[in-house]
């Protein structure tokens, strides 16, 4: 027989709420995922001309200073220690190398295809660098519902746009997966900081100010012309603040009780919510298979949240 601890508290309400505090964080990451899957349309409602590079660096460093400001709001600040310090380093390398892999494997593979294999080789990264990181084996729900979540993006995606007539190019081939990668190398390193008791905002503000500093310098190279368009500034300020500043301090929340390969995993729904965008606001067709890779999407997606609410591993840090 259940007993309250306390005459206001029932047995019902201490059932329900441990099962919604662990699902806040899969929906935290999955709000985060939204908005960054609306990067694709901001772009292209804005200037003409945009140079990959400088769109992508500028994001970069406007969403570290939102990070900064958001941090500040933080009722306290934890001081590096010297393996921290080493961890928000490499990931600022994978901040880095996400961008140039990134737009190198659109560029030269084609947006459809680029995108799919930067978006489907993060969880595989993430998975093996926790593997040899932790020494455990990836859990069967983990593995299965992030098959299940890549098979629906590859429907996705060739719904959207089709792969037909694309050649296979090692350099783009190379930079898709270098973009995986380095989006699993950020995400692993931020956890492992959070882990050590750095706030998830403060250390994914210093992998971003550490990954602009190493790309700033390419934006002499690139020509940065379109900023004089009025438009530019609206959407940089939507790159930056909202799917920088704003997605990662949600993608945060999520860090401190996920397995970064489970938040990885997750972030799947991106090109999901970029091709519906594309559908609605850029007028684009979804095809029969990218109908059906959305609902696979949402399938695998349930199998990857009810695995991490269901048997969490990590320890609840707190904000």
């Amino acid at each position: 027989m259940c007993m309250p601890s306390q005459p206001s508290t029932s047995c019902d309400d201490r059932r329900v709420t441990p099962d919604i505090n662990r699902r806040a964080p899969v929906l935290a990451v999955v709000v985060a995922a939204i908005l960054f899957g609306t990067t694709g349309t901001a772009i292209e409602l804005g200037p003409d001309g945009v140079s990959p590079w400088g769109v992508g660096t500028l994001r970069i460093v406007i969403g570290a200073a939102s990070l900064w400001v958001l941090a500040r709001s933080l009722p306290r600040r934890t001081q590096l220690r010297g393996t921290t310090g080493r961890h928000l380093v490499l990931g600022a390398i994978g901040v880095a190398a996400y961008q140039p892999g990134f737009f190198l494997g659109t560029q030269r593979l084609g947006v459809a295809l680029g995108t799919m294999i930067a978006l489907t080789s993060g969880p595989v990264a993430a998975g093996l660098i926790e593997g040899i990181t932790s020494r455990r084996r990836p859990q069967r729900p983990w593995v299965i519902g992030t098959l299940v979540m890549t098979i629906g993006v590859v429907l996705v995606m060739a719904g959207r746009s089709g792969f037909a007539g694309i050649t296979v190019d090692a350099l783009g081939l190379l930079g898709s997966v270098i973009a995986g990668v380095g989006y699993a190398v950020y995400a692993s390193m931020a956890r492992r900081a959070v882990v050590a008791g750095v706030d998830s905002t403060v250390a994914l503000a210093w992998e971003h100010t550490l990954g602009a500093v190493m790309l700033i310098p390419g934006l002499w190279f690139v020509s940065l012309d379109w900023l004089e368009d009025g438009s530019s500034i609206v959407m940089l300020a939507h790159l930056g603040v909202i799917t920088v500043g704003v997605a990662y301090v949600l993608y945060g929340i999520g860090l401190r009780t996920l397995d970064s390969s489970t938040a990885v995993s997750i972030t799947l729904v991106e090109p999901l919510t970029a091709t519906m965008l594309a559908v609605v606001v850029l007028d684009e067709r979804l095809g029969p298979r990218g109908w059906v890779g959305a609902v696979i999407v949402l399938i695998g997606l349930a199998v990857v949240g009810r695995n991490s609410t269901s048997t969490p591993n990590a320890t609840s840090m707190a904000p």
